[in-house]
């Protein structure tokens, strides 16, 4: 103050006017502040970060390298300017008017606010993006929690900013926008049930990013991507990209195949349809062809003891056809499938794994594959299917089967010649 007196005497000593002398006391006061504001904040930002940057690197910690992480700090130095001037503003406009100098600290105000809550918005991202990478929680869908807390945090800053313009309590200002929930819930109302199915797909584990799901209502078939506040990004097979809401993930059903995925295998269910006309039962000589086949002859020799054995208690003789138990060339025929799928490496065999007759119907006898392929990404999976029915159908022809099929043209160009 003593300071700023004395350069006002000497302006009127110079013979110049007292109000003139005021103006120029007040900028020649108002350039040092900025002068002071600028130098600190060059300071703050060439020096301070820089040697803050330095022993950040020499510790072995990590949540240092996120609160101290340059693009962090870059937004708590650009506060030091509007605190400096909001510090010593009122020595500067000593004589300013008091309506005036409250505008101005209002101002410093907001830039502070602003430049806090870009501090705090940076450090939100810098958590992100460490934790995103960690394989724990590398699936869970920490972007809408972030885009989340990021919509409250602006949102109560915008609060502040309109008290501080307007030089009202922010608690007096919240109570006056109760008036106007039903509109803000309206404004808001995607990101508030999208915040809320969040937590109910995160909290219950229905979904997280990297699950294959299907969802044929919205055209969703395949990957998991991103899970934001407002949507659930699926990469489909097709590689185009389905955006859903999260509130229909909770009030919709969908299919997670994650549970195939961490499960032993994938399912593996198709028939082949069989002749019926070609069904027949087996002679001595279609026997002994089968006892040459590593895969059944253990089966051939067990089942005909149990025959032979039944047919001796019903007193029934073997070379008599009518009335006794013997082997058909389609049961046979499905335990040598069931011992094949067996003895593949690709099967899993502590799974369901089996060979069945389905109903009969006007197109034959479905006879169906069921088990479980150890191999469960997409191609090799349908590589292995693919090679385990080229094999059943070369085959069936040894059993004295045929494959049922509708009649084609060829077929009846074939009957008429």
């Amino acid at each position: 103050m003593n300071l700023l007196k004395n350069i006002d005497d000497l302006l009127i000593s110079w013979g110049i006017a007292p109000s003139l002398a005021d103006m120029l006391d007040q900028f020649i006061a108002f350039a040092l502040v900025l002068a002071a504001a600028f130098l600190a904040d060059a300071i703050c930002r060439n020096i301070l970060l820089k040697v803050v940057a330095h022993l950040v690197r020499r510790t072995k910690a990590t949540w240092d390298d996120i609160v101290f992480d340059r693009k962090v700090l870059i937004h708590l130095s650009r506060m030091v300017v509007p605190v400096i001037i909001y510090l010593f503003i009122p020595v500067a406009f000593a004589e300013t008017s008091s309506s005036t100098l409250g505008f101005i600290q209002r101002i410093c105000l907001i830039y502070i606010l602003i430049a806090f809550l870009s501090f705090i918005n940076s450090f939100l991202k810098a958590v992100y993006s460490v934790y995103s990478e960690k394989e724990r929680l590398r699936d869970r869908p920490l972007k809408g929690m972030l885009q989340t807390a990021q919509v409250i945090l602006w949102f109560v800053g915008a609060i502040i900013v309109v008290s501080i313009l307007i030089d009202k309590s922010p608690i007096s200002l919240l109570a006056g926008l109760g008036a106007s929930a039903a509109i803000l819930m309206l404004v808001f109302k995607d990101s508030i049930m999208g915040f809320v199915s969040g937590v109910q797909l995160s909290a219950n584990d229905m979904l997280k990013v990297g699950d294959w799901i299907t969802m044929p209502k919205y055209g969703a078939d395949g990957t998991v991507i991103e899970v934001t506040l407002n949507t659930v990004k699926v990469r489909n097979w097709d590689n185009t990209i389905t955006t859903i809401p999260p509130y229909l993930l909770v009030s919709d059903s969908f299919q997670n195949w994650r549970g195939m995925r961490e499960s032993g295998g994938r399912r593996v269910k198709r028939s082949i349809n069989i002749d019926m006309n070609s069904v027949r039962f087996c002679t001595p000589e279609m026997l002994d062809k089968y006892r040459k086949i590593h895969l059944l002859k253990e089966y051939i020799e067990r089942t005909e003891a149990v025959i032979e054995e039944y047919n001796k208690e019903q007193h029934i003789d073997n070379s008599v056809l009518v009335n006794g138990r013997r082997q058909t060339n389609l049961g046979v025929f499905r335990a040598y499938l069931t011992a094949y799928l067996k003895s593949l490496p690709d099967v899993n065999r502590e799974l369901t794994c089996m060979v069945r007759q389905l109903q009969p119907t006007d197109r034959g006898i479905p006879m169906e594959l069921y088990f479980f392929c150890a191999i469960k990404d997409w191609v090799p999976y349908e590589g292995v299917q693919a090679d385990v029915f080229d094999h059943v159908l070369a085959i069936i022809p040894e059993f004295g089967l045929q494959v049922f099929q509708s009649p084609s043209g060829r077929d009846f160009q074939r009957a008429f010649s």
